[in-house]
């Protein structure tokens, strides 16, 4: 008796690679086995760029807090102690978005903090 082999199945599995690796260069977008690496390590990409993405928005907050509390004389880390210590409870993307875009409503939280 022949071996049966589920065809469908595995031409499906393939197909759905082969669909992520549209775009890319070269043998990687046609060619079975070297798409399959290509997709998968771009997977593996995609999962860390994920986490990255978390703390370089943090450490650019950080970035912009800094520089607006250095507008009214205090570093970053002191202007952080005073805020965890008289109990406000904004996080550091709220902060950093006023200090961008609403300076005033960010000299008044210096201001509360001093």
């Amino acid at each position: 008796m022949p071996r049966s082999v589920n065809v469908v199945a595995a031409r499906a599995r393939r197909k759905k690679t082969m669909k992520l690796a549209k775009g890319y260069f070269g043998r990687r977008k046609n060619v079975w086995t070297v798409s399959k690496n290509a997709v998968e390590k771009g997977l593996l990409y995609a999962y860390e760029g994920r986490k990255q993405k978390k703390r370089s928005f943090r450490s650019i907050w950080i970035q912009r807090i800094n520089a607006g509390a250095r507008q009214h004389g205090m570093s970053y880390s002191q202007f952080m102690g005073k805020v965890h210590a008289k109990g406000i409870t904004l996080n550091r993307k709220v902060l950093a978005d006023l200090a961008m875009n609403h300076p005033d409503a960010f000299k008044a939280v210096v201001d509360q903090v001093k």
